[in-house]
């Protein structure tokens, strides 16, 4: 899905400018603001659009992609695709008024005039005031301890521990031992599907009891693997999961206390206002295939491009000149990291992205 900025010039003295953000064609939010950016280290006082007409004269200022675009608390952050004057937020306040009621204010912010505002430094979410909930995977011989937190003790289907809202987990996290991590790279595939699986949820991590560079000395590995390759192997788990965080916490009690507030900082996510400026889906601009590496070309135009199911013929008709089997690899490697689900064999074989 493809977001676009868009900004023009109005007759309205007080709000001289439109700003917009459409995404495929669609209109998800629109503001009256006083100025088309603001100046360094300010801020702008902008007004909801309530109501539209298709006949106000409009001048068009600027119409640009957007590369991010994502709700933070109670901020819209937006990064336009361009070189300067491209990351920008929108804030809405609920103030209070006079006769018991709120009025909404709405505040446009570049990155100079956050870090030159007095509230720079405080934190996004509240802290959870009430004991959190945690389950332990009944598989965990010596699980962590979470003074405070009512703990339970259950099979769960991801994971070793999940911060539970009721019965259902919001969030989980893997944990691994230093010979855990090693003895699951035996198993390379496998360890490449349970990642997978893990990154699936919103908030997630995989937080390992050791340091990064207890795996590249080859004095604690003891011949197990070469350190050389545990390298390789390293990356290539940040790489092929990058929604996942690997934290390197480096032993059992810092990798509980890590965990302890994750849990809290996610359990404060819950409880915090949240933004109210935008109610649509909204996602993250899709860079043409022409702009990416033919690998990751391949990738876009599977995972995003042919809807809900495709055969080889017709990913590989998007590639004029390439032979099919190089297109074929990549498709194989989307079916071992989960991403595709094949039906059928041959040329009748159709691929799915997987949900």
């Amino acid at each position: 899905m493809t977001a676009i900025w868009t900004v023009e010039r109005t007759a309205h003295r007080r709000f001289p400018f439109r700003i917009a953000v459409e995404q495929d064609g669609r209109r998800i939010i629109a503001l009256r603001a006083q100025s088309s950016w603001p100046g360094p280290g300010q801020q702008i006082f902008c007004v909801r659009e309530r109501s539209f007409d298709p006949d106000e004269p409009l001048q068009p200022v600027e119409r640009v992609p957007i590369a991010h675009l994502t709700r933070v608390g109670r901020k819209l952050a937006i990064v336009l695709d361009r070189a300067t004057r491209k990351r920008c937020e929108f804030l809405a306040i609920n103030k209070p008024a006079a006769d018991g009621s709120t009025r909404e204010q709405i505040f446009f912010r570049t990155e100079s005039g956050i870090r030159a505002h007095r509230s720079r430094t405080r934190m996004e979410l509240l802290p959870a005031d009430h004991p959190l909930v945690i389950a332990i995977d009944s598989g965990e011989r010596y699980p962590w301890r979470f003074p405070g937190a009512t703990v339970r003790r259950r099979k769960l289907a991801f994971g070793d521990y999940a911060l539970l809202e009721g019965e259902r987990p919001v969030a989980v996290v893997e944990r691994k031992t230093f010979d855990n991590l090693l003895a699951d790279i035996g198993a390379l595939q496998a360890l490449h599907h349970q990642l997978a699986d893990l990154a699936s949820w919103d908030s997630s991590a995989l937080v390992i009891e050791a340091q990064y560079g207890d795996f590249l000395d080859q004095s604690r590995l003891q011949g197990r693997w070469p350190a050389v390759h545990l390298a390789r192997v390293l990356a290539e788990l940040a790489a092929l999961h990058p929604k996942l965080p690997m934290v390197f916490a480096g032993n059992r009690k810092l990798a509980n206390a890590w965990c302890q507030q994750f849990f809290v900082a996610c359990r404060g996510r819950d409880l915090s206002p949240q933004l109210d400026l935008v109610r649509e889906t909204i996602a993250g601009y899709y860079p043409t295939p022409r702009e990416l590496p033919f690998t990751d070309r391949v990738r876009e135009v599977a995972l995003h491009r042919l809807g809900a199911s495709f055969s080889m013929t017709d990913l590989a008709g998007r590639f004029d000149g390439v032979p099919e089997n190089r297109v074929k690899r990549v498709v194989d490697q989307l079916r071992r990291e989960g991403l595709l689900v094949s039906s059928g064999r041959g040329p009748g074989c159709r691929y799915t992205p997987a949900d």
